[in-house]
Protein backbone atom coordinates (compact mmCIF):
# COMPACT_ATOMS: atom_id res chain seq x y z
CA UNK A 1 0.00 0.00 0.00
CA UNK A 2 0.96 3.67 -0.30
CA UNK A 3 0.97 5.88 2.62
CA UNK A 4 -1.93 7.71 3.04
CA UNK A 5 -0.93 11.20 4.57
CA UNK A 6 -3.49 12.74 7.38
CA UNK A 7 -4.47 16.15 8.36
CA UNK A 8 -2.69 16.77 11.61
CA UNK A 9 -0.44 18.96 12.77
CA UNK A 10 3.26 17.36 13.47
CA UNK A 11 4.36 20.04 16.32
CA UNK A 12 2.17 18.46 18.71
CA UNK A 13 3.65 15.25 18.30
CA UNK A 14 7.06 16.04 18.10
CA UNK A 15 6.32 17.99 21.60
CA UNK A 16 5.21 14.94 23.03
CA UNK A 17 8.11 12.74 21.97
CA UNK A 18 10.25 15.68 23.58
CA UNK A 19 8.91 15.45 27.10
CA UNK A 20 10.29 13.30 29.39
CA UNK A 21 13.46 11.33 29.18
CA UNK A 22 11.78 7.36 29.26
CA UNK A 23 9.33 9.33 26.55
CA UNK A 24 12.05 9.95 23.61
CA UNK A 25 12.61 6.58 21.49
CA UNK A 26 15.65 4.94 21.44
CA UNK A 27 17.09 4.76 18.00
CA UNK A 28 19.28 1.71 15.80
CA UNK A 29 20.52 2.67 12.45
CA UNK A 30 21.49 -0.45 10.38
CA UNK A 31 23.62 -0.10 7.36
CA UNK A 32 24.80 -3.01 5.31
CA UNK A 33 28.19 -2.86 2.88
CA UNK A 34 27.42 -3.09 -0.78
CA UNK A 35 23.61 -4.38 -0.82
CA UNK A 36 21.32 -3.73 -3.74
CA UNK A 37 18.19 -2.64 -3.98
CA UNK A 38 16.79 -6.17 -4.82
CA UNK A 39 19.15 -8.76 -2.51
CA UNK A 40 16.25 -9.36 -0.34
CA UNK A 41 13.23 -11.53 0.09
CA UNK A 42 11.12 -8.20 0.73
CA UNK A 43 12.55 -6.70 -1.99
CA UNK A 44 12.01 -9.65 -4.49
CA UNK A 45 15.48 -12.02 -4.27
CA UNK A 46 14.30 -15.34 -4.91
CA UNK A 47 17.78 -16.99 -3.88
CA UNK A 48 18.16 -15.55 -0.95
CA UNK A 49 16.55 -15.99 2.90
CA UNK A 50 16.25 -13.07 4.66
CA UNK A 51 13.31 -13.67 7.45
CA UNK A 52 14.40 -11.68 9.91
CA UNK A 53 14.70 -8.52 7.79
CA UNK A 54 11.61 -9.45 5.51
CA UNK A 55 9.95 -9.83 9.24
CA UNK A 56 11.18 -6.71 9.83
CA UNK A 57 9.50 -4.75 6.76
CA UNK A 58 6.49 -6.42 8.02
CA UNK A 59 6.57 -4.63 11.55
CA UNK A 60 7.24 -1.38 9.58
CA UNK A 61 7.39 0.46 6.75
CA UNK A 62 9.16 -0.42 3.25
CA UNK A 63 10.41 2.62 1.36
CA UNK A 64 11.05 1.98 -2.41
CA UNK A 65 12.53 4.69 -3.79
CA UNK A 66 14.98 5.63 -1.21
CA UNK A 67 18.23 6.45 -2.30
CA UNK A 68 22.14 6.33 -0.74
CA UNK A 69 24.12 9.76 0.10
CA UNK A 70 26.54 8.40 -3.05
CA UNK A 71 27.40 5.49 -4.67
CA UNK A 72 30.46 4.92 -2.72
CA UNK A 73 31.17 4.27 0.67
CA UNK A 74 32.47 7.07 2.51
CA UNK A 75 30.64 10.00 1.01
CA UNK A 76 27.22 7.89 1.21
CA UNK A 77 28.41 7.62 4.90
CA UNK A 78 29.05 11.07 4.84
CA UNK A 79 25.52 12.44 3.95
CA UNK A 80 24.19 10.32 6.70
CA UNK A 81 26.61 11.81 9.48
CA UNK A 82 26.38 15.31 8.31
CA UNK A 83 22.59 15.90 6.24
CA UNK A 84 24.43 17.67 3.15
CA UNK A 85 24.51 16.33 0.10
CA UNK A 86 27.35 15.62 -2.02
CA UNK A 87 27.85 18.88 -3.74
CA UNK A 88 27.93 20.70 -0.33
CA UNK A 89 29.78 18.40 1.76
CA UNK A 90 32.92 18.04 2.88
CA UNK A 91 33.65 13.94 1.83
CA UNK A 92 32.79 13.22 -1.48
CA UNK A 93 34.78 10.48 -2.24
CA UNK A 94 36.84 7.44 -0.82
CA UNK A 95 40.15 9.58 -0.21
CA UNK A 96 42.72 7.80 1.99
CA UNK A 97 45.46 8.64 4.22
CA UNK A 98 48.77 6.71 4.65
CA UNK A 99 51.01 7.73 7.25
CA UNK A 100 53.85 6.46 9.94
CA UNK A 101 53.01 8.14 13.17
CA UNK A 102 53.91 7.04 16.58
CA UNK A 103 50.38 6.30 17.93
CA UNK A 104 49.84 3.87 20.44
CA UNK A 105 51.64 1.33 22.54
CA UNK A 106 51.14 -2.51 22.10
CA UNK A 107 54.04 -4.30 23.50
CA UNK A 108 57.40 -2.45 22.12
CA UNK A 109 55.50 -1.54 18.88
CA UNK A 110 55.13 2.25 18.90
CA UNK A 111 54.91 2.66 14.88
CA UNK A 112 51.54 2.23 13.45
CA UNK A 113 50.14 3.11 10.49
CA UNK A 114 47.86 6.05 10.46
CA UNK A 115 45.00 4.88 8.15
CA UNK A 116 41.77 6.23 6.92
CA UNK A 117 39.60 8.57 5.25
CA UNK A 118 39.03 12.13 4.90
CA UNK A 119 37.93 13.59 7.92
CA UNK A 120 34.26 15.18 7.99
CA UNK A 121 34.21 19.37 8.78
CA UNK A 122 35.04 20.31 11.91
CA UNK A 123 32.76 23.10 12.08
CA UNK A 124 30.23 20.80 10.97
CA UNK A 125 28.12 18.69 13.84
CA UNK A 126 27.18 15.27 12.71
CA UNK A 127 24.38 13.00 13.84
CA UNK A 128 25.54 11.22 17.04
CA UNK A 129 26.94 14.62 18.19
CA UNK A 130 23.19 15.95 17.54
CA UNK A 131 21.86 12.68 19.42
CA UNK A 132 24.18 13.23 21.92
CA UNK A 133 23.60 16.69 22.91
CA UNK A 134 19.90 14.85 23.94
CA UNK A 135 20.97 12.98 26.39
CA UNK A 136 21.64 9.90 23.93
CA UNK A 137 23.87 7.24 24.55
CA UNK A 138 25.50 6.48 21.30
CA UNK A 139 27.56 3.56 19.94
CA UNK A 140 29.05 2.87 16.64
CA UNK A 141 29.62 -0.41 15.36
CA UNK A 142 31.77 -1.45 12.20
CA UNK A 143 32.67 0.68 9.77
CA UNK A 144 33.71 4.73 10.85
CA UNK A 145 35.05 5.41 7.51
CA UNK A 146 34.95 9.29 8.58
CA UNK A 147 38.15 10.23 9.21
CA UNK A 148 42.39 8.87 9.72
CA UNK A 149 43.73 8.01 12.91
CA UNK A 150 44.98 11.02 14.85
CA UNK A 151 42.81 13.26 13.10
CA UNK A 152 40.34 15.77 14.46
CA UNK A 153 37.11 13.40 12.97
CA UNK A 154 37.40 10.32 14.72
CA UNK A 155 34.68 8.32 17.12
CA UNK A 156 35.41 9.60 20.52
CA UNK A 157 36.09 13.50 19.25
CA UNK A 158 32.98 13.00 17.10
CA UNK A 159 30.07 12.23 19.59
CA UNK A 160 30.32 8.33 19.83
CA UNK A 161 30.90 7.27 23.28
CA UNK A 162 31.45 3.62 22.62
CA UNK A 163 33.21 2.65 19.07
CA UNK A 164 34.51 -0.79 17.94
CA UNK A 165 35.43 -1.89 14.16
CA UNK A 166 37.09 -0.26 11.76
CA UNK A 167 38.46 3.34 11.57
CA UNK A 168 39.59 2.85 7.71
CA UNK A 169 37.17 1.48 5.67
CA UNK A 170 40.07 0.27 3.68
CA UNK A 171 41.30 -2.26 6.40
CA UNK A 172 37.60 -3.81 6.41
CA UNK A 173 38.13 -5.20 2.76
CA UNK A 174 39.28 -8.65 4.41
CA UNK A 175 37.21 -10.34 7.16
CA UNK A 176 40.26 -12.09 9.13
CA UNK A 177 42.24 -8.81 9.73
CA UNK A 178 45.26 -8.23 11.83
CA UNK A 179 43.50 -5.72 14.29
CA UNK A 180 40.40 -3.87 14.70
CA UNK A 181 39.63 -0.53 16.59
CA UNK A 182 38.13 0.14 20.00
CA UNK A 183 37.36 3.23 22.22
CA UNK A 184 35.34 2.74 25.40
CA UNK A 185 35.79 6.14 27.29
CA UNK A 186 34.52 4.17 30.64
CA UNK A 187 38.00 2.38 30.55
CA UNK A 188 39.94 5.93 30.67
CA UNK A 189 40.89 5.90 26.78
CA UNK A 190 42.08 9.00 25.35
CA UNK A 191 42.71 8.12 22.20
CA UNK A 192 41.82 5.19 19.92
CA UNK A 193 43.13 1.60 21.06
CA UNK A 194 44.15 -1.03 18.19
CA UNK A 195 42.93 -4.41 19.07
CA UNK A 196 45.69 -6.73 17.64
CA UNK A 197 43.90 -10.35 17.18
CA UNK A 198 46.57 -12.40 18.51
CA UNK A 199 45.45 -15.90 17.34
CA UNK A 200 45.99 -14.45 13.91
CA UNK A 201 49.16 -13.38 13.45
CA UNK A 202 50.79 -16.58 12.88
CA UNK A 203 49.02 -16.91 9.84
CA UNK A 204 49.39 -14.46 6.61
CA UNK A 205 46.95 -12.20 5.33
CA UNK A 206 46.84 -14.11 1.57
CA UNK A 207 47.38 -17.31 0.54
CA UNK A 208 46.40 -20.98 1.34
CA UNK A 209 46.84 -20.65 4.91
CA UNK A 210 44.45 -18.03 5.35
CA UNK A 211 41.32 -19.53 6.05
CA UNK A 212 42.92 -21.19 9.25
CA UNK A 213 42.71 -17.52 11.06
CA UNK A 214 40.03 -18.25 13.20
CA UNK A 215 38.26 -14.49 14.05
CA UNK A 216 35.93 -13.31 11.62
CA UNK A 217 35.60 -9.62 12.05
CA UNK A 218 32.10 -9.31 10.87
CA UNK A 219 30.66 -11.65 14.16
CA UNK A 220 33.23 -10.08 16.42
CA UNK A 221 31.41 -6.48 15.57
CA UNK A 222 28.35 -8.10 16.04
CA UNK A 223 29.30 -9.45 19.35
CA UNK A 224 30.51 -6.97 20.71
CA UNK A 225 27.49 -4.21 19.33
CA UNK A 226 25.19 -7.17 21.14
CA UNK A 227 26.84 -6.61 24.66
CA UNK A 228 26.30 -2.84 24.39
CA UNK A 229 23.19 -3.05 23.64
CA UNK A 230 22.37 -5.56 26.38
CA UNK A 231 23.95 -3.14 28.83
CA UNK A 232 21.19 -0.34 27.84
CA UNK A 233 18.92 0.16 31.16
CA UNK A 234 15.93 1.54 29.44
CA UNK A 235 16.16 4.97 31.21
CA UNK A 236 18.69 6.58 29.11
CA UNK A 237 17.89 6.73 25.60
CA UNK A 238 20.63 5.45 23.07
CA UNK A 239 21.48 6.50 19.83
CA UNK A 240 23.06 2.44 18.42
CA UNK A 241 24.79 2.73 14.40
CA UNK A 242 25.74 -0.75 13.48
CA UNK A 243 27.34 -0.20 9.96
CA UNK A 244 28.18 -4.35 9.57
CA UNK A 245 30.57 -4.47 6.57
CA UNK A 246 28.80 -7.31 5.28
CA UNK A 247 27.97 -8.25 2.27
CA UNK A 248 30.70 -6.19 0.81
CA UNK A 249 33.75 -8.41 -0.70
CA UNK A 250 35.81 -10.27 -0.12
CA UNK A 251 33.80 -12.95 -0.81
CA UNK A 252 34.53 -15.40 2.87
CA UNK A 253 32.95 -16.53 5.78
CA UNK A 254 32.79 -19.50 8.42
CA UNK A 255 32.54 -22.68 6.99
CA UNK A 256 28.92 -23.46 8.91
CA UNK A 257 25.68 -24.50 8.16
CA UNK A 258 24.65 -20.82 6.67
CA UNK A 259 27.26 -21.20 3.94
CA UNK A 260 27.09 -25.43 3.39
CA UNK A 261 23.29 -24.62 2.52
CA UNK A 262 23.70 -22.35 0.00
CA UNK A 263 26.25 -24.79 -1.75
CA UNK A 264 23.89 -27.21 -2.00
CA UNK A 265 21.45 -24.60 -2.65
CA UNK A 266 24.29 -23.50 -6.48
CA UNK A 267 24.56 -26.53 -7.76
CA UNK A 268 26.11 -24.70 -10.68
CA UNK A 269 28.23 -22.29 -8.68
CA UNK A 270 31.54 -20.08 -10.12
CA UNK A 271 35.33 -20.02 -8.75
CA UNK A 272 37.31 -16.61 -8.96
CA UNK A 273 40.64 -17.07 -8.67
CA UNK A 274 41.67 -13.73 -7.85
CA UNK A 275 43.39 -11.51 -10.31
CA UNK A 276 46.82 -9.56 -9.96
CA UNK A 277 47.18 -6.48 -7.37
CA UNK A 278 43.76 -7.61 -6.06
CA UNK A 279 43.43 -6.65 -2.67
CA UNK A 280 40.40 -10.23 -2.47
CA UNK A 281 41.65 -13.46 -1.68
CA UNK A 282 40.54 -15.83 -4.51
CA UNK A 283 37.30 -18.09 -3.28
CA UNK A 284 35.09 -20.90 -4.45
CA UNK A 285 31.50 -21.24 -4.24
CA UNK A 286 30.92 -17.56 -4.78
CA UNK A 287 27.29 -17.26 -5.00
CA UNK A 288 26.70 -19.26 -1.67
CA UNK A 289 29.73 -17.54 -0.28
CA UNK A 290 27.44 -13.99 -1.18
CA UNK A 291 24.39 -15.89 -0.46
CA UNK A 292 25.01 -16.51 2.87
CA UNK A 293 26.76 -13.58 4.26
CA UNK A 294 23.16 -11.82 3.76
CA UNK A 295 21.90 -14.67 5.64
CA UNK A 296 24.50 -14.05 8.43
CA UNK A 297 23.37 -10.27 8.38
CA UNK A 298 20.00 -11.56 8.26
CA UNK A 299 20.73 -13.38 11.33
CA UNK A 300 22.56 -10.67 12.79
CA UNK A 301 19.20 -8.32 12.81
CA UNK A 302 16.86 -11.35 14.13
CA UNK A 303 19.63 -11.31 17.21
CA UNK A 304 18.98 -7.39 17.43
CA UNK A 305 15.00 -7.41 17.34
CA UNK A 306 15.42 -10.31 20.12
CA UNK A 307 17.56 -8.71 22.80
CA UNK A 308 15.06 -5.94 22.07
CA UNK A 309 12.06 -8.11 22.67
CA UNK A 310 14.51 -9.64 25.76
CA UNK A 311 14.80 -6.30 27.57
CA UNK A 312 11.44 -4.85 26.87
CA UNK A 313 12.69 -2.15 24.75
CA UNK A 314 10.92 -3.10 21.27
CA UNK A 315 7.51 -0.94 21.74
CA UNK A 316 9.90 2.51 21.65
CA UNK A 317 12.81 1.45 19.93
CA UNK A 318 12.94 2.94 16.11
CA UNK A 319 15.04 0.08 14.26
CA UNK A 320 16.03 1.25 10.45
CA UNK A 321 17.86 -1.10 8.00
CA UNK A 322 20.11 0.25 4.87
CA UNK A 323 22.73 -0.31 2.69
CA UNK A 324 25.22 2.49 2.12
CA UNK A 325 25.28 2.05 -1.74
CA UNK A 326 24.55 -0.12 -4.85
CA UNK A 327 25.96 -4.12 -5.41
CA UNK A 328 29.55 -4.62 -6.09
CA UNK A 329 30.94 -7.00 -8.58
CA UNK A 330 34.22 -7.56 -6.37
CA UNK A 331 36.15 -9.88 -5.54
CA UNK A 332 33.79 -12.31 -7.67
CA UNK A 333 30.53 -10.95 -6.88
CA UNK A 334 27.97 -11.62 -9.44
CA UNK A 335 25.50 -9.48 -9.35
CA UNK A 336 23.79 -10.26 -12.63
CA UNK A 337 23.59 -13.70 -11.57
CA UNK A 338 21.35 -12.75 -8.26
CA UNK A 339 19.03 -10.45 -10.89
CA UNK A 340 19.79 -6.61 -9.44
CA UNK A 341 20.62 -5.57 -12.88
CA UNK A 342 17.20 -6.68 -13.80
CA UNK A 343 15.03 -3.87 -12.24
CA UNK A 344 17.79 -1.07 -12.37
CA UNK A 345 20.69 -0.26 -13.89
CA UNK A 346 24.11 0.35 -12.47
CA UNK A 347 26.66 -0.93 -9.51
CA UNK A 348 27.98 0.88 -7.24
CA UNK A 349 30.52 3.91 -8.13
CA UNK A 350 27.32 5.03 -10.53
CA UNK A 351 24.93 7.12 -10.36
CA UNK A 352 22.70 5.35 -12.02
CA UNK A 353 19.88 4.22 -10.40
CA UNK A 354 21.94 0.85 -9.26
CA UNK A 355 24.21 2.50 -7.55
CA UNK A 356 22.31 4.39 -5.14
CA UNK A 357 19.12 3.33 -5.08
CA UNK A 358 19.12 1.20 -1.81
CA UNK A 359 16.46 -0.67 0.44
CA UNK A 360 14.89 1.28 2.85
CA UNK A 361 13.11 -0.17 6.15
CA UNK A 362 12.02 1.46 9.53
CA UNK A 363 9.94 -0.09 12.08
CA UNK A 364 8.43 1.80 15.07
CA UNK A 365 5.51 -0.36 16.55
CA UNK A 366 2.80 1.65 17.79
CA UNK A 367 3.54 4.48 15.38
CA UNK A 368 4.25 3.34 12.10
CA UNK A 369 1.98 1.21 10.35
CA UNK A 370 3.00 -2.41 10.18
CA UNK A 371 3.12 -4.08 6.74
CA UNK A 372 3.02 -0.47 4.80
CA UNK A 373 4.64 0.36 1.73
CA UNK A 374 5.94 4.30 0.54
CA UNK A 375 6.95 5.99 -2.66
CA UNK A 376 8.21 8.28 -0.72
CA UNK A 377 11.35 9.75 -2.19
CA UNK A 378 14.20 10.21 0.56
CA UNK A 379 18.19 10.21 0.75
CA UNK A 380 20.72 9.36 3.10
CA UNK A 381 21.04 13.41 4.06
CA UNK A 382 17.36 13.31 5.48
CA UNK A 383 18.13 11.63 8.23
CA UNK A 384 19.26 14.32 10.60
CA UNK A 385 16.30 16.03 10.18
CA UNK A 386 14.10 13.05 10.79
CA UNK A 387 15.48 12.61 13.90
CA UNK A 388 15.94 16.07 15.10
CA UNK A 389 12.45 16.11 14.37
CA UNK A 390 11.82 13.07 16.60
CA UNK A 391 13.80 14.88 19.86
CA UNK A 392 11.46 17.71 19.02
CA UNK A 393 14.45 19.97 17.69
CA UNK A 394 14.28 22.34 14.51
CA UNK A 395 16.39 22.07 11.14
CA UNK A 396 18.21 25.60 10.48
CA UNK A 397 16.65 26.35 7.08
CA UNK A 398 18.64 26.30 4.35
CA UNK A 399 19.69 22.26 5.00
CA UNK A 400 19.84 19.84 1.74
CA UNK A 401 17.55 16.96 4.47
CA UNK A 402 14.01 17.03 5.34
CA UNK A 403 12.17 15.54 7.77
CA UNK A 404 10.54 12.40 6.49
CA UNK A 405 8.87 11.70 10.26
CA UNK A 406 5.06 12.84 8.57
CA UNK A 407 5.36 9.87 6.25
CA UNK A 408 6.33 7.85 8.79
CA UNK A 409 3.75 8.36 11.23
CA UNK A 410 0.89 9.44 8.54
CA UNK A 411 0.53 12.76 10.43
CA UNK A 412 1.17 16.39 9.16
CA UNK A 413 1.79 17.53 5.66
CA UNK A 414 4.86 15.76 4.23
CA UNK A 415 7.42 18.04 2.31
CA UNK A 416 9.00 16.74 -1.18
CA UNK A 417 12.35 17.54 -2.60
CA UNK A 418 12.35 19.40 -5.88
CA UNK A 419 15.22 17.37 -6.73
CA UNK A 420 17.79 14.74 -5.12
CA UNK A 421 21.66 15.15 -6.31
CA UNK A 422 24.74 13.23 -6.20
CA UNK A 423 27.91 13.57 -7.33
CA UNK A 424 31.30 11.44 -7.20
CA UNK A 425 34.51 11.89 -8.65
CA UNK A 426 36.30 8.61 -9.00
CA UNK A 427 33.83 7.96 -12.08
CA UNK A 428 33.07 11.78 -12.89
CA UNK A 429 29.45 11.26 -12.52
CA UNK A 430 26.63 13.54 -11.44
CA UNK A 431 23.02 12.36 -10.62
CA UNK A 432 20.45 14.83 -10.61
CA UNK A 433 16.10 13.52 -9.85
CA UNK A 434 13.87 15.55 -10.11
CA UNK A 435 10.25 14.22 -10.30
CA UNK A 436 10.41 11.09 -12.70
CA UNK A 437 12.81 13.07 -14.53
CA UNK A 438 16.51 11.92 -13.82
CA UNK A 439 19.97 13.65 -15.50
CA UNK A 440 22.96 11.79 -15.39
CA UNK A 441 26.54 13.46 -16.31
CA UNK A 442 29.16 11.44 -17.16
CA UNK A 443 32.16 13.19 -17.87
CA UNK A 444 30.12 16.74 -18.15
CA UNK A 445 27.70 15.24 -20.78
CA UNK A 446 24.04 14.87 -19.76
CA UNK A 447 22.07 12.24 -20.04
CA UNK A 448 18.26 12.03 -19.28
CA UNK A 449 16.04 9.63 -18.14
CA UNK A 450 12.06 9.18 -17.25
CA UNK A 451 11.84 7.00 -14.37
CA UNK A 452 8.40 6.58 -14.74
CA UNK A 453 8.50 4.66 -18.54
CA UNK A 454 11.87 4.09 -18.16
CA UNK A 455 13.21 2.22 -14.96
CA UNK A 456 16.23 1.20 -16.19
CA UNK A 457 17.15 4.26 -17.68
CA UNK A 458 17.92 2.51 -21.41
CA UNK A 459 16.57 5.12 -23.19
CA UNK A 460 18.77 8.62 -23.61
CA UNK A 461 15.84 11.63 -24.36
CA UNK A 462 18.17 14.46 -23.61
CA UNK A 463 17.81 15.09 -27.12
CA UNK A 464 14.05 15.18 -27.15
CA UNK A 465 13.95 17.77 -24.04
CA UNK A 466 16.17 20.54 -24.57
CA UNK A 467 15.25 22.87 -22.38
CA UNK A 468 14.34 20.22 -19.50
CA UNK A 469 18.57 19.35 -19.62
CA UNK A 470 19.19 23.09 -19.61
CA UNK A 471 16.98 23.33 -16.56
CA UNK A 472 18.20 20.37 -14.37
CA UNK A 473 21.77 21.58 -15.45
CA UNK A 474 21.40 24.72 -14.13
CA UNK A 475 20.06 23.24 -10.74
CA UNK A 476 23.77 21.03 -11.11
CA UNK A 477 25.41 24.51 -11.17
CA UNK A 478 23.17 25.94 -8.26
CA UNK A 479 24.31 23.06 -5.91
CA UNK A 480 27.94 22.03 -7.14
CA UNK A 481 30.15 23.95 -4.69
CA UNK A 482 33.87 23.20 -5.81
CA UNK A 483 35.96 20.93 -3.22
CA UNK A 484 40.03 20.66 -4.00
CA UNK A 485 39.64 16.75 -3.22
CA UNK A 486 36.61 15.98 -4.87
CA UNK A 487 36.39 17.30 -8.52
CA UNK A 488 34.20 16.59 -10.79
CA UNK A 489 33.19 17.72 -14.73
CA UNK A 490 30.25 19.94 -14.12
CA UNK A 491 28.00 20.51 -17.64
Amino acid sequence: MKRQILAMPLLATAAAMSGAQTERPNIIYIMCDDMGYGDLGCYGQPYISTPNIDSLASRGMRFTQAYAGSPVSAPSRASLMTGQHSGHGEVRGNKEYWRNVPMVKYGDNEDFSIVGQHPYDPNREILPEVMKRHGYRTGMFGKWAGGYEGSHSVPEKRGIDDFYGYICQFQAHLYYPNFLNRYYPEEGDTATVRVVMEENIKYPMYGDDYLKRTQYSADMIHQEAMKWLDKQDGETPFFGIMTYTLPHAELVQPADSLLEGYKRKFFEDKTWGGQEGSRYNPTIHTHAQFAAMISRLDAYVGEIMAKLDEKGLSDNTIVVFTSDNGPHEEGGADPTFFGRDGKLRGIKRSCHEGGIRVPFIVSWPGHIEAGSESDHQLAFYDVMPTLKDIVGEASPKGEDGISFLPELLGKGEQAKHDFLYWEFNETDQIGLRQGDWKLVVKRGVPELYNLAEDIHEDNNVAAEHPELVKSMVEIIRSQHVDNPHFRVTVP
